[in-house]
């Protein structure tokens, strides 16, 4: 496809996910510059066309353009993807502001809440961006190492003005990569997030060695966990039935690139939490997300056990063993309410 300088995109966050997507949007013809803090992964992405940090050996698109001058990756780009850490979200949002050009939308492809506040991303972004700035939320089942191999993703993309929600997703779909369309930014969140604390769970069981049985009955029953809690919030039942939900949990719970997973894993083996965080190297996104999904929960009333068993896991007041042992002590009772989807 043809480009003008109208048609670029910066992309801030030069960590894995982040440089698969700019890497992705590179390749489908787009000016795409990525903006990270690290000076030598920056020099390394833009003059070798590597990550040597995040993806090493993956060659980068020869366009791809890297720069730790953020107002200069922002200048005259149409539209900007956010992919830093939930806990970065805020500050890089309010240091994005004054510099945003005229026009350009905001989409991010993080995943989590506001630490301490349990407020959803696009409640901060709209807080600090103001009601004109159209948002979006790039959510799904995805590897940051597929993607940039160029394997087979599919993601969805749910925002709340539909020209620039149908524009972000348009950019990303290519011949390997779908991107599907929504309006239920709250559910797509909401699935985003809460995966990660599932994950968790399911790489303890399978860390302890529990089986396939008890893997499938964990996924299972965090999707009820995240359909029960979707419900109170008024989010969509589709969108967690969907990429944004179950796919996500599937992929995270079962897939040993994930981080969660491995957290969990490294757990269920006996490893404690600090020594299973330093091996993983890279920021793990359930440890801080489970509290917030435990706030949003006592905020509506809403018993997840599987999510609390992992919280009270990560703070280390239950162990593995004591955490499994109290899921297994819940009564019976049936599979799912009456007024779930009500």
């Amino acid at each position: 496809m043809s480009t003008t300088d109208a048609e670029k995109i910066a992309v801030l966050g030069a960590g894995s996910w982040g440089t698969a997507l700019a890497s992705l949007l590179a390749r489908h013809g787009h000016p795409t510059v990525l903006w990270g803090r690290d000076a030598n992964v920056i020099e390394a992405i833009d003059q070798r066309h590597e990550n040597p940090r995040y993806l090493p050996g993956i060659p980068l698109p020869g366009s791809l353009r890297a720069s730790t001058d953020l107002a200069a990756t922002v200048a005259g780009a149409r539209w900007i993807l956010v992919v830093v850490p939930s806990h970065a979200f805020t500050q890089t949002v309010r240091t994005l502001a004054p510099l945003l050009p005229a026009g350009a939308g905001v989409a991010w492809a993080t995943k989590g809440f506001e630490p301490g506040s349990g407020r959803f991303l696009h409640e901060v972004a709209r807080e600090v961006l103001g009601a004109d700035v159209p948002l979006a939320v790039v959510t799904g089942p995805s590897f940051a190492k597929e993607v940039t191999l160029g394997l087979p993703t599919a993601i969805t993309v749910h925002g709340d003005d539909a020209a620039f929600t149908r524009e972000v997703a348009e950019a990303m779909h290519g011949p390997a990569f779908r991107a599907y369309t929504g309006d239920d930014m709250v559910g797509a969140e909401l699935g985003g997030a809460m995966k990660n604390v599932l994950a968790v769970a399911t790489g303890v069981a399978d860390g302890m060695q529990l089986g396939l049985n008890a893997r499938a009955g964990l996924i299972t029953r965090g999707l009820n966990e995240m359909l029960r809690l979707a419900a109170a919030i008024g989010a969509k039942p589709e969108t967690l039935m969907g990429l944004a939900g179950l796919g996500d949990l599937v992929l995270t719970s079962t897939g040993d690139l994930s981080r969660n997973r491995r957290l969990g894993l490294a757990l269920g083996r006996g490893q404690s939490l600090p020594e299973a965080v330093k091996e993983i190297g890279q920021v793990v996104e359930s440890v801080q997300t489970a509290d917030e999904v435990m706030r949003q929960a006592a905020r509506h009333g809403i018993d997840l056990p599987i999510s609390q068993a992992v919280q009270a896991v990560l703070h280390g007041e239950l162990s593995p063993t004591d955490g499994l042992k109290q899921l297994l002590a819940r009564e019976q009772k049936p599979e799912y309410p009456e007024t779930l989807f009500k």
